[in-house]
């Protein structure tokens, strides 16, 4: 298979899909790799890396899209790529559909195979391409609210661990996922005083366990929320519903009962964001403000740590990337029921629930797209 690794055109995204490492992979194992020049620089990885693990450098994106099977990314189509969607590619990348009907119907319009990392499910329900990009957002968003928490940059003066004879931050955070438990790590460290919210007691008896210092936890529910928001410095929403737009859990009356120079970071927003005051921003503007509170919501948060990014990312995909160029997509998805939660659309139609369900539009069961196996058919 002809894999294409494009350089990624969202705004100061310096991630890139696959590592030299990679590339060494998927061509010991018979594969030809496309690298668009320039691709890895953001990360450190300069093309004559590529060049030595056995890639083929090409010049623009363009080609990069037209001559590969299957593209490898790291962000979503933005629309300047749309022109390179065609019949049969198969894209591999985070997509975040539920959040995007432009990009969904344009996927079905030019029946493109959607792999999307952050909908790969285990049976267990856990997420392994979602997960470290979780576990960098939430600590991130720490050290990003601890930022924006000083005076100059717009927040209240607060020193996010007190000193002595003076009272710490206090840290809500919405959801007690990954990212929730990445960041509650990350503010106990510093000696914030923190406040979980979750809607499952057995994972907040779980994080009560293995969490120690100022940490609280508190069921979530409307009224623990507002009540929680209304006296935090920080807010932090890593809420998640797999595939599906994130729950809106902080009204627009909530956050204006916060007080001023107060921080919201919202890192469900790649999903629509669960704070109703949110809307997407960049690394280039990452924040406003909204009734005095200051809002951090740049989509693509891990991007700008792209090293430590690509290389935790890449540590999860390549196995999945590498089983659907040896076996083709057919086969990959039939072995592995994981890999096939993941396909958001399959020959012009939605084979996600929570995707077609964003936007009213049918959904179809992959297994009903797929022409049955040879096994199969000697089996009837």
């Amino acid at each position: 298979m002809i894999i294409g690794v494009p350089k990624e055109v969202k705004v100061q995204e310096e991630r890139v899909a696959v590592t030299p490492h990679g590339v060494r992979e998927f061509v010991r194992h018979g594969h030809q790799v496309l690298v668009e020049q320039g691709a890895g620089v953001g990360s450190g990885f300069p093309d004559r890396e590529y060049v030595a693990a056995g890639a083929t450098i090409v010049p623009t994106a363009a080609d990069v899209w037209a001559q590969a099977e299957m593209i490898m990314k790291v962000k979503e189509p933005i629309p300047a790529e749309y022109p390179y969607l065609r019949p049969g590619l198969v894209l591999f990348t985070y997509l975040h559909l539920a959040a995007d009907e432009a990009l969904t119907r344009t996927l079905l319009d030019r029946q493109v195979t959607a792999i999307a990392y952050e909908t790969v499910q285990l049976a267990d329900g856990s997420l392994p391409l979602l997960a470290p990009m979780s576990e960098v957002a939430g600590r991130l968003a720490v050290q990003v609210a601890a930022y924006y928490l000083m005076r100059p940059h717009g927040g209240r003066g607060v020193l996010l661990g007190g000193v002595a004879g003076v009272s710490a931050a206090n840290v809500v955070i919405l959801g007690g996922g990954i990212v929730g438990t990445n960041a509650a790590q990350m503010a106990l460290g510093l000696g914030a005083n923190v406040t979980l919210l979750d809607i499952n007691v057995d994972r907040l008896r779980f994080l009560e366990q293995i969490l120690h210092g100022r940490f609280h936890t508190l069921m979530s529910n409307q009224q623990h929320i507002a009540d929680a928001v209304e006296q935090a410095d920080v807010v932090i929403s890593g809420v998640l519903i797999p595939g599906a737009r994130a729950p809106r859990l902080v009204t627009r009356e909530m956050v204006a009962s916060m007080r001023r120079g107060s921080v919201i970071v919202d890192v469900s927003i790649d999903q629509g964001g669960s704070i109703e005051t949110s809307r997407p921003t960049t690394h280039a503007d990452p924040v406003y403000e909204e009734y005095g509170v200051v809002h951090y919501c740049v989509t693509n948060m891990p991007g700008s740590v792209p090293r430590t990014s690509t290389f935790a990312l890449s540590n999860v995909t390549l196995s999945y990337g590498l089983k659907l160029a040896d076996l083709g997509v057919v086969e990959a998805v039939r072995r592995d029921p994981a890999l096939a939660r993941g396909v958001n659309t399959y020959q012009g139609k939605v084979t996600h629930p929570s995707v077609a369900s964003a936007f009213g539009l049918p959904y179809t069961p992959l297994e009903t797209l797929l022409a049955p196996s040879p096994e199969q058919v000697s089996a009837s």
